[in-house]
């Protein structure tokens, strides 16, 4: 009777410690929230002890998160329609702010980023779109990183991929590059 009272009770205690324990990946942070209010500690890798039914763990990915920017479209300020897209390299700095500061962070940095895409759409020429891309990239870094920063987010870098332009454009473009090689021709 003994025997088993003790096997009970330490099936009740292993039961327990199983279900406190939690792993928290290398690349991984910890937030711990008991009864809806977060602690102040934040959890390393390894394993996280938790008090059951009052903590939950929520986890933060801290890698560098690739994302891509769906293409834009939008008129430059030399009133060509052209698309644009984009890839954005971002990472949580800080997991409190990132969790708590606002609802879903990804959705957030990918929202930001369109928009500020649209906009330097509006703000370039055609040729600084196709050739000025360093510039309008760090803008865009700077652009998507200013509301970032306050969710605890760091925008490593920003690219523009593709600069589509509509048909007709790139037939004239082709046309006038032929008539400049005519022109250059006739004067050699």
């Amino acid at each position: 009777m003994l025997f088993e009272l003790l096997a009970v009770a330490g099936g009740v205690a292993l039961a327990a410690a199983a279900i406190s324990l939690r792993v928290v990946k290398q690349y991984e942070r910890g937030l711990v929230f008991r009864f809806g209010r977060i602690l102040d500690q934040v959890r390393g890798p390894g394993l996280a002890m938790i008090v059951p039914i009052a903590d939950r763990l929520h986890k933060v990915n801290m890698q560098i998160v690739t994302m891509a920017v769906p293409a834009q479209e939008g008129i430059t300020r030399d009133n060509v329609t052209v698309k644009v897209d984009a890839v954005v390299y971002f990472r949580v700095i800080d997991p409190v702010r990132a969790i708590v500061s606002v609802q879903d962070y990804p959705f957030a940095v990918s929202q930001v980023a369109q928009t500020s895409l649209r906009s330097v759409i509006g703000k370039s020429d055609l040729d600084d779109l196709l050739t000025n891309r360093e510039r309008l990239n760090e803008g865009l870094e700077l652009m998507i990183d200013n509301p970032a920063v306050e969710w605890g987010i760091h925008i490593d870098r920003v690219e523009i991929k593709d600069v589509a332009l509509p048909e007709t454009m790139k037939r004239s473009m082709s046309r006038q590059a032929e008539a400049e090689r005519e022109r250059r021709a006739r004067v050699i």
